[in-house]
């Protein structure tokens, strides 16, 4: 299963912006948690490819698959 980076959205409310909140939902679609950030609101997730677009229905998160980044 490929791994994406799920960010919290600023301008969320509190509850909106509860990573617990989050963390449960992409749980409870088949994904698995894989680290936590400790300086930015967000975490990754082991998820399904197939049901990637559940998560990206949620307008206080943004999805994005993790990648190797290149400086050049």
């Amino acid at each position: 299963m490929p791994i994406y980076n799920i960010t919290l959205k600023d301008g969320a409310s509190p509850e909106q912006l509860s990573k617990k909140r989050a963390k449960d939902d992409a749980k409870n679609q088949g994904g698995e948690v894989k680290h936590e950030f400790t300086l930015i609101k967000g975490f990754t997730v082991e998820f399904p490819a197939d049901k990637v677009t559940t998560l990206e229905t949620n307008e206080h998160i943004h999805v994005e698959q993790d990648g190797a980044v290149k400086t050049q």
